[in-house]
C-alpha cells in the first residue's frame, strides 16, 4: 500500500508541473497572413509576365529587344513572342519575366525554311548601257521654177566640215585600273547573301557547339563589317555576354544574322540597311584578336554560314 500510494504522488506531482509549464508559455504565435494570399492558403494568379526568374525564363534589361533574348536563347522570335503573349511590334519592359522555353501544351517551332541550296555564282556585271547612234538626215531635194515648168533639181550633200588640226599633241593617255568585279553573293532561303568582310576565315561553324556557332573573319582593327544582306537591324547593343559590341539584322521572317566582337557599331535598331553597307568596324571587344564574329539564325537556330555565302 506504501508503494502505491508513493506512485500516486508521484503522477499527481507530474501532473501539476505540467499543467503550469502550459499556463506559463502562453499561446503559439499565429503570423500576419493578410498580405500574402498564397499564405492564406489562396494561389496567386501568376501571368506569364510575372513567373518568377529561374531556368526557361529571362528578366529584362535595359537594352534588350525580343530579338536578343530569342539569340541569347536559341529560340526563335516568334515562338518567344507567342509563350509570352506578345504581339506585333513586340514591345518589352525593363523588369518583364519572359519564358525562354515553351509551357506545357505550347506550339514549338516556326514554319520550316528551304534548306536546298542552288548553284553558287557571282553575280554577273550590269552590261553597259548603249547610246543609240546617230543618224545623218539626208536633205530634202529643192525644186526649180522654170516659167510654167517645175524641175526637180538633183541633190547633192554638204560638204564635210574640215576637222583642224589640232595645235598641240594630246597628252598621254592614263591606263585606268581596271574596275573591281561586283561583290559576289548566293541565294538561299529568299534572301541574296554576300560576305560581311573581307579578311580571311580564321574560325568555322561546329554545330552542337556553344563557342562555335558562326564563323570567324580575320583582319584589322577598323575594317569595314558590311551588312550580308538586305534587312532591319533588330539589335544594336553589348548586352550579349561573349559577342561584345554585336549588330543583329533581321533579312525575313526566318532569318537573321549577327555581327560580334565589333569595335564600333554604326547603326541603331530599327535603320534600314542595304546588302554590302557598312554597318560597323571590326574589332577586338570579347575576343582576343582583331576578328568578325558572324552567325546565320534560320528560325532562331544556328546555322552554317559557310552553306549560305558564296565561294571564294
Amino acid at each position: 500500500m506504501e508503494r502505491i500510494s508513493r506512485l500516486v504522488h508521484a503522477c499527481a506531482a507530474s501532473t501539476t508541473l505540467i499543467l503550469a509549464a502550459c499556463a506559463s508559455t502562453g499561446p503559439a504565435p499565429v503570423d500576419d497572413l493578410s498580405g500574402d494570399p498564397a499564405r492564406r492558403g489562396v494561389a496567386p494568379v501568376v501571368s506569364v509576365r510575372e513567373t518568377p526568374a529561374g531556368a526557361g525564363s529571362h528578366r529584362v534589361r535595359a537594352g534588350d529587344t525580343l530579338y536578343s533574348i530569342a539569340f541569347r536563347n536559341g529560340v526563335d522570335y516568334r515562338d518567344l513572342a507567342a509563350w509570352n503573349r506578345i504581339g506585333p511590334p513586340y514591345t518589352i519592359y525593363v523588369g518583364q519575366e519572359l519564358l525562354t522555353r515553351a509551357p506545357a501544351g505550347a506550339r514549338v517551332g516556326a514554319p520550316p525554311a528551304p534548306t536546298a541550296r542552288p548553284a553558287l555564282a557571282a553575280v554577273p556585271a550590269r552590261p553597259p548601257s548603249v547610246e543609240p547612234r546617230a543618224t545623218v538626215p539626208v536633205p530634202a531635194p529643192f525644186e526649180s521654177v522654170e516659167g510654167a515648168v517645175t524641175t526637180r533639181a538633183p541633190a547633192t550633200p554638204a560638204p564635210a566640215p574640215a576637222i583642224p588640226a589640232p595645235a598641240t599633241p594630246p597628252p598621254e593617255p592614263v591606263v585606268a585600273a581596271a574596275p573591281s568585279a561586283p561583290a559576289a553573293s548566293a541565294v538561299v532561303g529568299n534572301v541574296s547573301w554576300r560576305w560581311p568582310a573581307d579578311g580571311t576565315l580564321v574560325g568555322t561553324f561546329a554545330a552542337g557547339n556553344p563557342t562555335r556557332q558562326g564563323i570567324d573573319i580575320g583582319g584589322r582593327a577598323g575594317d569595314p563589317v558590311r551588312a550580308a544582306a538586305d534587312g532591319s537591324v533588330v539589335y544594336s547593343g553589348n548586352g550579349l555576354i561573349g559577342y561584345g559590341e554585336l549588330v543583329i539584322v533581321k533579312h525575313n521572317a526566318s532569318y537573321l544574322s549577327a555581327y560580334g566582337h565589333n569595335r564600333k557599331r554604326l547603326v541603331k535598331e530599327g535603320d534600314r540597311v542595304r546588302a554590302g553597307q557598312v554597318i560597323a568596324e571590326m574589332g577586338s571587344s570579347g575576343a582576343n584578336r582583331d576578328s568578325l564574329h558572324f552567325e546565320i539564325r534560320r528560325n532562331g537556330k544556328p546555322a552554317n554560314p559557310l552553306e549560305f555565302l558564296p565561294r571564294r
